[in-house]
């Protein structure tokens, strides 16, 4: 991984540091954090964020600006797998929007007590 990815990786953790449920691995090329072996997000070469959202989020995300859908290898990922360019991630509220948002896309947030049956 290049200075830019490790840069992102060191925001990434600096922000996920309270929350011991995440786990850090070196996949595909990307430095991942993972909750509970599903991966939310990604710090890719040249501070790509990848991102792990539903389906459903990924098609209404992509409409977002310097948003498009991972490509990995040679192969153009599903709309659940998203690229954000470093322009769109240069503040850390940015950064910690899109954490929210792969947290509840999959299902990573915690509900509050009684929520899950209404």
């Amino acid at each position: 991984m290049d200075a830019a990815g490790n840069e992102l990786a060191d925001r990434i953790r600096a922000l996920l540091s309270a929350d011991d449920e995440i786990e850090e691995r070196r996949m595909f090329g990307t430095r991942a954090f993972l909750d509970d072996g599903r991966i939310l997000l990604g710090a890719r070469s040249g501070g790509v964020l990848l991102v792990r959202v539903d389906d459903e989020s990924g098609a209404a995300l992509l409409t977002r600006p310097g948003v498009a859908r991972a490509v990995m290898g040679s192969r153009t990922m599903g709309s659940g797998w998203l690229d954000i360019v470093p322009a769109v991630i240069e503040d850390d509220a940015e950064l910690m929007f899109w954490l929210d948002v792969a947290r509840e896309s999959t299902g990573a947030a915690v509900e509050a007590p009684g929520q899950d049956d209404r």
